[in-house]
């Protein structure tokens, strides 16, 4: 992945960008700053997991939507095993995504959970297990996530080349009956 945005494009959503950053900003910074001023465990943990839902919901089904092309969702099947299910784009519309668009939702999906994994390292070294449980279940959103729109990808990018070997195999076979058809 590269470290710098890419340059000479705007944001092509730039709505839907802010609001991607926004659920994981407000997350990090209540979860930062109530630790300063709340002495209420209940309230920084309510609050902290609701906009830590709200992020995990808003990446999941808007912004994975529109900045990547990208739709994932787990089901149970008939014989109780876990189903993942993957959606994307057509092979053209992921090419003209818009590559700053990708950038942003890439970078801030995985530095939220590395920022909860510095939140739950410093949890464990002050023994803190409440708090613990707090960076948790928002490192768990935030994995899931990682992991759905990981999975997904993959998933794209087989069925793109899965497409190429069936078009030039057509094409090959088209070209090998015409070519002993005028024989």
């Amino acid at each position: 992945m590269d470290l710098n945005p890419p340059q000479g494009e705007n944001y092509a959503h730039p709505q839907i960008c802010f609001f991607h950053v926004l659920f994981k900003g407000a997350a990090l910074a209540f979860y930062i700053l109530s630790a300063l001023f709340v002495n209420n465990f209940i309230i920084i943990f309510v609050i902290t997991v609701l906009l830590a839902a709200l992020d995990f919901w808003v990446v999941k089904n808007v912004s994975g939507r529109i900045l990547v092309g990208l739709r994932w969702w787990n089901e149970i099947n008939d014989d109780g095993e876990s189903v993942w299910k993957f959606e994307s784009l057509d092979q053209e519309s992921m090419a003209r995504m818009n590559k700053k668009d990708s950038w942003l939702f890439w970078w801030t999906l995985y530095l939220t959970a590395v920022a909860w994994t510095i939140f739950a390292i410093f949890s464990l070294i002050k023994l803190q297990a409440d708090y613990l449980l707090v960076v948790g279940v928002c490192l768990t959103l935030s994995i899931a996530n990682i992991i759905g729109f990981t999975k997904c990808r993959k998933d794209a990018k087989k069925q793109i080349q899965q497409f190429a070997t069936q078009t030039i195999a057509s094409r090959f076979s088209s070209t090998l009956q015409t070519a002993f058809s005028a024989v």
